[in-house]
């Protein structure tokens, strides 16, 4: 039950899957039910997400592996298993868009929703609406979500983390600053670990604080972000949902069992991630113009390298070619350097429509090889076509 003074008057929701991949991961194998599981590999990694059981030991998502089997030594540690997640969250997004076209995913395991104007075709209020889609998710997919409902997108997505999993609950805006005044800055978006350093060093550790300051001595410190800094403090976002908001970035990347710091070992690797990058470029339709290098040091300090490309690409033979320079590069200058991670992305991205990929236009076969493989693999699996180097030694091991 819910029960909220402007209950009826609210439409923008933020839905937010329970535990997502640990949720799928149990619901087909029951035989885990009751017991506490982790998704993510490797002593050296780091965990994706863990079911709610493993929390109660203290697990949670990013804590380094063996941080994790210290604190629950007990648990089922389970390898990600992206193609199953991205399949459940497709279901999952198209039955919100059951209810509104309206709906802006964030990930593959939540999404903003705007169901303004649609008490006529669904006979009901948004909230109850959204009750409703809440139990078709769990009856249809057994998996389940809690529900955020507010009248902005900054104070949905509060809302959604307030009383998990498969809670329910509402923000309005007479509440809204006083709702968010005793809260730490952390919580407002865009203000991660260094830019909430910045304002506590300025006197603002508490959302109530920036809600009451000057809003031109915020301007003056901060920039434009400080205006917007105000009117969340004061509960107030003025973005819509957007459906058609571009994907910023693809990337992937892979933890190592043991730190490498020679090129052979490191090329098979940024090969394979390259590989799998270009592949959900063209799965999306988009091309990108810059290709990126994340590399983690032994001791846990990270570089990130990027290229502009001539032009946007979609082809892995392009952005492993980028790659590679900035990899060569970095080798070159670290002084021997050794590196727990490797990391491959491509931004700036664009609808790949039209656009024509560096090495493609030199050669049309590259692009069609790809998109060929693609196709093999979608219809026999991913493991029905190989590259050259899988061939001649099988993929480097690592924890993606």
């Amino acid at each position: 039950m819910a029960a909220h003074p402007e209950l009826d008057g609210l439409s923008i929701a933020h839905i937010d899957c329970d535990a997502f991949y640990a949720s799928v991961e149990k619901r087909d194998r029951p035989e885990l039910r009751d017991r506490p599981v982790i998704v993510g590999g490797g002593r050296r990694g780091v965990v994706t997400t863990c079911c709610y059981i493993a929390r109660t030991f203290g697990v949670r998502s990013a804590m380094p592996m063996f941080k994790a089997l210290a604190a629950c030594p007990q648990a089922v540690v389970l390898p990600p298993d992206f193609p199953r997640y991205r399949a459940e969250s497709r279901r999952l997004m198209d039955m919100m868009r059951d209810l509104t076209p309206l709906v802006q995913p964030l990930s593959l395991d939540e999404a903003w929703l705007d169901l303004s104007g649609t008490e006529r075709l669904h006979g009901a209020p948004p909230a109850l609406t959204l009750a409703r889609l809440q139990s078709r998710i769990e009856a249809e997919t057994g998996l389940t979500v809690s529900v955020g409902l507010a009248p902005n997108k900054f104070l949905a997505k509060i809302a959604s983390d307030l009383d998990k999993p498969r809670g329910f609950s509402v923000i309005g805006a007479a509440e809204a600053q006083d709702f968010l005044a005793g809260r730490p800055v952390r919580l407002l978006p865009g203000v991660g670990p260094v830019m909430a350093r910045s304002l506590e060093r300025a006197g603002f550790e508490r959302i109530g604080q920036l809600a009451r300051a000057d809003v031109r001595t915020l301007a003056a410190r901060f920039g434009e972000f400080g205006l917007r800094l105000h009117a969340m403090a004061r509960g107030e976002d003025a973005r819509g949902v957007n459906p058609g908001q571009a994907r910023k970035s693809i990337s992937a990347e892979t933890t190592f069992e043991a730190d490498l710091r020679t090129p052979e070992d490191l090329d098979g690797h940024l090969v394979h991630l390259a590989e799998r990058v270009a592949r959900q470029a063209r799965a999306a339709g988009q091309a990108g113009r810059v290709a990126t290098l994340k590399l983690k040091g032994a001791d846990f300090r990270i570089l990130t390298r990027r290229r502009t490309l001539e032009a946007p690409t979609q082809t892995a033979r392009t952005l492993i070619a980028a790659t590679r320079l900035l990899l060569a590069t970095e080798l070159s200058t670290g002084g021997g350097r050794a590196f727990r991670l490797v990391g491959v992305g491509l931004s700036d991205l664009s609808d790949s429509a039209g656009s024509a990929d560096l090495f493609a236009a030199d050669d049309p076969r590259a692009l069609a090889a790809e998109r060929a493989a693609d196709a093999i693999r979608a219809r026999f699996g991913p493991s029905a076509l190989g590259s050259g180097r899988d061939l001649a030694s099988r993929r480097p091991r690592g924890r993606d």
